[in-house]
């Protein structure tokens, strides 16, 4: 199948690891021309010398003035964006019963604010020219809340029925909004979560790992890879039905449809 998405101008936050960076070597795979994000410039600016057609833009999300830094050094370098996929990193651990007040603002801040700020400066050129893809990196928490990640459960809540709302408001327009949601894929952060939880059990990463293997239908954690190639559809042409959805890329783990 072709993906169509050749010359398109692809944003992708926190993009310098994980599943941002194997999302942005799927899309520039697919002929894209790619603006790779993170908070390390020295990482950025790797990974965009390794892709076909990309440029480094370095910055910190929680910063207020780097969504417009980013969407500027795309313009810039490229023109108006058309696919913006949204990532950031996960908050740590925590349980629902120890957050406060800040905790729960934190959550919003790491996993709203940006994001939309972001939105608003791409969603109306996208409107006007009758094309646009936005895919958000989610969590399988937002279908079923994940023990001990309290804070990442709210936030990633909150971004899922925000952008639920919007896709609703710019289909007509050309426009999809869409979350992909990984369940166990192994990425360094998984890996920092099964390290945490071992020390938590006092078990071994080996015994956390196989366990959790072990309630994954498939069998095994996931390759970023799979996971970019999920989040690349999204951003298709031929994905141009799609929209306001939650795809869950997760070996089947999360028992419900």
């Amino acid at each position: 199948m072709e993906l169509n998405i050749k010359g398109k101008v692809a944003l992708v936050c926190a993009s310098t690891g994980g599943l941002g960076e194997a999302t942005a070597r799927a899309l520039a795979g697919e002929g894209a021309r790619v603006i790779v994000n993170g908070r390390r410039a020295d990482l950025a600016a790797a990974i965009a010398a390794d892709l076909p057609d990309a440029v480094p833009a370095p910055g910190d999300l929680l910063d207020p003035a780097t969504p417009c830094r980013l969407v500027e050094t795309a313009e810039e370098a490229f023109g108006p964006v058309d696919i913006l996929v949204l990532n950031g990193p996960g908050p740590a651990p925590g349980r629902a019963d120890q957050m406060d007040p800040a905790g729960i603002s934190a959550a919003f801040d790491l996993h709203l604010r940006p994001q939309q700020e972001l939105l608003s400066l791409v969603l109306p050129g996208m409107r006007e020219r009758g094309w646009g893809r936005v895919a958000a990196i989610g969590s399988s928490g937002v279908v079923a809340p994940l023990p001990g990640l309290a804070a990442s459960n709210v936030g990633r809540w909150a971004l899922a029925a925000y952008l639920k709302t919007l896709a609703a408001e710019v289909a007509a327009d050309g426009v999809t909004v869409n979350m992909v949601l990984p369940g166990r894929i192994a990425t360094d952060r998984v890996g920092a979560l099964d390290r945490a939880r071992a020390e938590r059990e006092g078990r071994t990463v080996e015994q956390v790992k196989s366990a959790s293997e072990n309630a994954i239908p498939a069998g095994r954690y996931g390759a970023p890879d799979e996971f970019g190639a999920a989040v690349a559809f999204l951003c298709s042409a031929p994905a141009s039905y799609i929209t306001g959805t939650a795809l869950r890329c997760d070996g089947g783990l999360v028992g419900v449809l």
